[in-house]
């Protein structure tokens, strides 16, 4: 069976992303912070007769990113995709945004290490394995700002191009591999609750477009809009 590890996995779009996967003959390692919610997402899938597994870790923590994806690939015997979208739901110490006027190198730095060294050191963990094998994906997510960048959101919009760059040149040096990068950026307000006349989509909505990245393997980038 081949299997999809998610960095940042949670209820939302960590459950549509790896239902999307798994019921398509998927096995899936869930990886975040916690480990009671990691289990819980397993249990709700073991339901849907899609076999997973946890492995807690802190992409903050590059030897125990690491060595989750090591966990998960001796369980299942390899990771054939890669999914990173870590997005804090509750405040995380030194975690604050800025506008572009008011980025400091003290709130620019806990962006970079999330959003990109912990991509980077997920990548590395799997990457070695896929060009040997000759085959895999690799598929990074952030918010639309990556593109597009909103003032308000100044250090976290461009911790995110910083990955987004990466990963289009990574897809570049793979090219004729048969591994594949791709970055995708949610330009919607996931799920309810979102400010007064934004776009929103459900996880449900939004998850096939990583199947579609995966199966088509023909763009480096792709963004979601509503």
């Amino acid at each position: 069976m081949p299997t999809l590890a998610i960095v940042g996995a949670g209820p939302g779009m960590g459950l549509a992303i790896a239902r999307t996967f798994g019921s398509r003959g998927f096995d899936v390692a869930l990886i975040a912070r916690t480990k009671e919610k990691l289990e819980a997402l397993v249990d709700q899938l073991g339901q849907e007769d899609i076999t997973a597994a946890a492995f807690p870790a802190d992409v903050l923590n590059r030897a125990s990113l690491t060595d989750a994806l090591e966990a998960a690939k001796d369980r299942f015997g390899g990771i054939d995709v890669l999914e990173y979208s870590p997005a804090p739901h509750s405040p995380v110490p030194g975690f604050t945004t800025a506008a572009p006027s008011e980025v400091t190198v003290d709130n620019l730095q806990p962006q970079i290490e999330y959003n990109f060294y912990g991509a980077v050191t997920a990548a590395q963990a799997v990457l070695p394995a896929m060009r040997e094998a000759g085959a895999g994906t690799l598929l990074f997510t952030t918010g639309g700002g990556s593109v597009d960048p909103v003032p308000m959101l100044g250090n976290v919009n461009a911790a995110a191009a910083a990955l987004r760059n990466w990963v289009i040149n990574l897809n570049k040096e793979l090219a004729g591999s048969g591994v594949y990068a791709a970055h995708v950026a949610i330009n919607v307000w996931i799920g309810g609750g979102g400010p007064d006349g934004f776009p929103t989509a459900t996880p449900e909505q939004i998850a096939p477009l990583f199947w579609d990245l995966h199966e088509g393997r023909d763009r480096s980038e792709a963004v979601f809009t509503a």
